[in-house]
């Protein structure tokens, strides 16, 4: 069965909860569980006749064990979840984004500020949310902003004003920094704001109504019209986007598994209202069931929410699922209120549970197709190149400014495309400023002067760049002592450098590969090229930031000291400025489209 001798580890396995790491030969993590009994659990790996597939795959690796005591099986729980995090398991179920949530800010200060908040809650303050995006909670600050005149200005921004900023112009900050507003008045909109966030819509246009009645009758119209357009934002925002049911606050966990991919769709329902929701595709082992994916999900999910938010009071699940009840009271213990799963078969529970299954299916099926249109592009491209197998793609980049702050990029793909959490940057030292060459060999000294293993070294190497670029990589490789060598091809683009006019080059540039225009294999190294390009750019322009003061619309070409002005003063300062479309800055006097275009470009990083 394995060449782990199970019957003397066994022997000493003590009952208790705990955790177990199992390692293979080559002492990687590749396993970790938790136990109420350890001994029991660990006996049941090494029995004679094992249904589960993944089970036996799992066991045929193990080398060896290592085991952690708990005081609890809460403790155990814990412990298994960071641990997975930690080594990330390959027969583990992953579930691969972890951020923590965003949640709406309102501060804890004498004015208080509105603001978009992710992580640990250091700021005095009170929270709402979580949002399932950054996205969401944008939005609704955006919306807000047009309600009601609380500031979302930085404190450093409110500290240094001496007069009111755009925003007071525009009737979306009542500017307390400059004293235009009394404390009572901004403390009253503060509470709408309190109310609408916590779901109260309709007290607050209820207070609204009454305001703009009393501020009628003593003849104060401009007041009762900018109540009478707040009363109108706020109704107009409960058509668009309350979905109102009986139940406060529900997660409804939806779950589909077709096509070999499994997707969890989580409804977030808040206030009576939909908040939002978020699709997940675990990472999952080979043969396992839907009854693990989903235990393992909910464990790993809701413990990460509790460590930076609140965990809701009910979870509506699409199925029973194994150990549910002592997740349900460990999460109780952290969140300090009574925490169930439960499976709903009719009602209105039931109803949000078809939806949020429905999504699951959409979000599997859109993602199929993806993988199809990748898998394609991958064979048309080996293909084109005439090799047999590609599974790992790397590309470099060099980005700077005139030879300051030089940065190298790798970007990785996989068979399924960009793998981001693989993608490395480089901070080029030791050359000469501007030398591309130099950069690039050095980009490559880094990633690859210490690689040891076979199975790191990609397939395919694209470098963007001509002749000289490759060379660089070629010399490099010129001396490499692993069996694996990768396939080496520089990307030059064309005299107009329009996408379609690229150029493959190969051994020191002597061979050649155009490919037309609408083929997919080109489209698959325009996006890793791209990919490169935009990252690199993306690091370069971070650390050129980190070392200059001046503003970035001062590097835009054709973007001159009085069109800055207009720019800044019509859109309210820098962080307007980079929030903008292109119509928006086409709407500033004296921006023609063209300029508009530049510089929304410029400040989102888009690759030329």
């Amino acid at each position: 069965m394995s060449e782990f001798d199970s019957v003397p580890f066994l022997k000493t396995v003590s009952t208790e909860p705990g955790v177990y790491r199992m390692y293979d030969a080559q002492h990687q993590v590749i396993y970790v569980g938790k136990a109420k009994n350890l001994k029991k659990r660990l006996s049941s790996y090494f029995r004679s006749n094992i249904p589960e597939s993944k089970t036996r795959a799992l066991v045929k690796n193990i080398a060896d064990i290592e085991v952690t005591l708990t005081n609890t099986e809460t403790e155990a729980l814990l412990l298994e979840n960071n641990l997975i995090k930690q080594y990330m398991p390959r027969y583990n179920i992953l579930l691969r984004d972890d951020k923590s949530y965003p949640y709406i800010l309102l501060t804890d200060h004498k004015h208080p500020r509105l603001g978009f908040h992710r992580g640990a809650r250091k700021v005095k303050g009170e929270y709402f949310g979580p949002y399932p995006s950054a996205g969401a909670v944008s939005e609704s600050l955006r919306l807000m902003q047009k309600i009601f005149t609380v500031r979302q200005c930085e404190d450093a921004y409110y500290r240094a004003r001496s007069r009111p900023c755009l925003q007071y112009q525009l009737k979306r900050c009542s500017a307390p920094c400059v004293g235009k507003v009394s404390d009572q008045d901004y403390d009253a909109e503060v509470d709408l704001v309190r109310k609408f966030l916590t779901g109260k819509s309709s007290e607050v246009i209820a207070e609204l109504v009454k305001k703009m009645e009393q501020a009628s009758a003593k003849l104060d119209f401009e007041h009762a019209a900018k109540l009478r357009d707040q009363i109108l934002m706020l109704r107009r925002m409960q058509e668009q986007q309350s979905v109102s049911g009986n139940f406060a606050e529900l997660d409804v966990v939806g779950f589909a598994n077709d096509k070999g991919l499994q997707a969890i769709h989580i409804l977030m329902i808040r206030d009576h209202k939909v908040l939002g929701s978020k699709t997940f595709f675990p990472k999952v082992p080979k043969n396992t069931d839907s009854d693990e994916v989903l235990s393992s999900f909910c464990a790993q999910y809701y413990l990460a929410v509790g460590k930076t938010g609140r965990i809701v009071k009910e979870v509506v699940t699409p199925f029973d699922f194994a150990e549910q009840e002592e997740l349900a009271v460990a999460l109780s213990e952290i969140a300090n209120q009574k925490v169930v799963f439960k499976h709903a078969k009719r009602g209105e529970k039931a109803d949000y549970l078809t939806l949020a299954n429905k999504n699951a299916k959409n979000a599997i099926n859109v993602k199929a197709a993806a993988k199809d249109s990748i898998a394609q592009r991958y064979r048309e491209l080996r293909d084109a190149l005439n090799i047999d197998v590609i599974e790992r793609m790397e590309c470099f980049d060099i980005s700077h400014t005139m030879g300051e702050n030089t940065v190298a990029s790798c970007v990785v793909f996989d068979k399924d495309g960009p793998n981001n959490k693989e993608y490395r940057r480089f901070n080029v030292t030791g050359i000469t400023g501007g030398d591309d060459y130099a950069a690039m060999a050095f980009a490559l000294n880094k990633r690859y002067g210490k690689m040891n293993e076979d199975s790191l070294v990609p397939d395919i190497i694209f470098i963007d760049g001509g002749k000289g670029q490759l060379a660089q990589a070629e010399q490099f490789f010129a001396n490499w002592t692993l069996t694996k060598t990768p396939l080496l091809i520089g990307v030059a683009k064309g005299t107009s450098r329009k996408p379609g006019l690229e150029t493959l080059l190969m051994n020191g540039g002597a061979q050649t590969i155009n490919l037309e225009a609408s083929s997919p294999a080109l489209h698959l190294i325009q996006h890793i090229r791209d990919e490169s390009h935009r990252f690199a750019i993306a690091g370069h322009r971070n650390k050129r930031q980190k070392q200059r003061t001046v503003s970035v619309l001062e590097e835009i070409s054709g973007v001159g000291p009085k069109k800055r002005q207009a720019v800044l003063k019509y859109l309210g300062g820098i962080q307007g400025v980079k929030s903008a479309t292109i119509k928006e800055l086409n709407r500033v006097p004296g921006i023609s489209l063209d300029i508009a275009e530049r510089i929304y470009n410029h400040l989102h990083d888009k690759v030329d």
